[in-house]
């Protein structure tokens, strides 16, 4: 039960990053499409940054978890959070 809970808080860490990665294009990029958004983000050397916005929801699932008692599904949670800090950390060197 431990695994398949920590799965299901890893599948909502990534679904909460991905609308959160959407909200801040579209909130950051002033009615652009979100492809052009996120194009344009990856020409200018933002790109990172901009998945470090949308990684804000899972502090929202994270601490929804914590507050239900659901622990294992806020270390899933926490373990996409980092998984997308390390990623970020790797594409800003490269």
């Amino acid at each position: 039960m431990n695994k398949k809970d920590i799965f299901i808080g890893m599948f909502i860490g990534l679904v909460a990053n991905a609308i959160g990665l959407f909200f801040a294009a579209n909130l950051l990029g002033q009615g652009e499409d979100f492809t052009h958004v996120i194009q344009a983000a990856a020409k200018e050397g933002f790109l990172g940054k901009l998945i470090s916005l949308g990684a804000i929801l899972n502090l929202l699932a994270f601490f929804i978890f914590i507050k239900k008692r659901q622990d294992y599904r806020a270390r899933g949670v926490l373990l996409i959070t980092v998984f997308v800090a390390v990623f970020t950390f790797v594409f800003k060197l490269f």
